[in-house]
């Protein structure tokens, strides 16, 4: 079993609630489902946005979201952040003064669930990022990561309806964040990173869902150099690792992967599996559209 840094808590009952229903065969069932609650956001004076959330971790959210929206950098400093559980309010509050009413205006719908967002200067301050031309992914590594991953007590174990996102370095899961929107579950990442001074380069990221534009780009954003899914691709998704120099790998299950971009950072130290059958290419791609 993995030793997580920080994990999901599968046990936190304010996570997920307990419903009635009925199964095929029109016999009651009792079955666990995720919350969703509002959290609004504030920068200093200013509301960015209301996210909706399974409610653990606030403050890393709410740091993880203006880090990847490009309203906070890495080296800023942040005076405090005030979170009111009651009122699904968090404040962060920086010494310096912020505006951003203009930025707010000018904002890309994204693919991913629960209506996630790309701000426009984000896809600007994209273009500029270098990504760790040393950083490694060893195979062996991957099958190791994969397995940890899917075996550890998750809330998606418990419950379902619900993405996960891993930092990880080399063969180790270090952090696990869990939500109904993946987008939430990275930014959750980003803050702890940002909390704890966390270096990116030598970073491996990890997510549940697919492996879209908005994937890529909150992955550029933090400066990961390499994203691993157990799911597939958007055509715009693969696009955008290769401009941006990113390891881009998905269906990972097992020894079975297929990369798609930033191949030069693989290396092959495990014999893959004779008995895995490729999956066609066709079924691996899909349009953003």
């Amino acid at each position: 079993m993995a030793d997580f840094l920080l994990s999901p808590d599968p046990e936190d009952e304010r996570l997920s609630t307990t419903v009635t229903g009925i199964d095929q065969t029109g016999k009651a069932v009792e079955t666990r489902v995720v919350t969703e609650r509002p959290l609004t956001l504030f920068l200093n004076r200013q509301e960015i946005v209301t996210m909706m959330t399974i409610g653990d971790h606030p403050k890393l959210l709410a740091l993880g979201y203006l880090l990847n929206q490009n309203m906070l950098k890495t080296g800023d400093k942040v005076d405090e952040i005030d979170y009111d559980d009651d009122l699904g309010v968090v404040v962060v509050r920086t010494p310096a003064e912020t505006d951003f009413e203009s930025k707010l205006q000018k904002k890309v719908r994204t693919s991913g669930c629960a209506q996630g967002t790309i701000f426009a200067d984000v896809i600007e301050a994209f273009e500029d990022i270098q990504l760790s031309p040393e950083a490694v992914l060893k195979t062996s590594w991957l099958q190791t990561l994969t397995k940890q991953i899917n075996t550890a007590p998750s809330l998606y174990l418990t419950a379902g309806a619900i993405h996960g996102c891993v930092l990880c370095k080399q063969d180790r899961p270090l952090v696990y964040m869990e939500d109904v929107g993946r987008h939430n579950a990275v930014d959750k990442i980003a803050g702890w990173m940002f909390e704890n001074d966390e270096s990116a380069a030598d970073k491996i990221f990890y997510t549940t869902g697919r492996l879209t534009s908005e994937m890529v780009i909150k992955t550029v954003m933090m400066g990961i150099p390499i994203l691993i899914s157990r799911s597939g691709f958007t055509a715009w998704g693969v696009e955008l690792a290769r401009q941006a120099g990113l390891t881009l790998i998905g269906r990972a299950r097992g020894k079975r992967f297929i990369a798609l971009a930033g191949n030069e950072r693989i290396e092959f130290d495990d014999e893959p599996s004779d008995s895995v059958e490729p999956i066609p290419a066709d079924k691996e791609i899909v349009s953003d559209g």
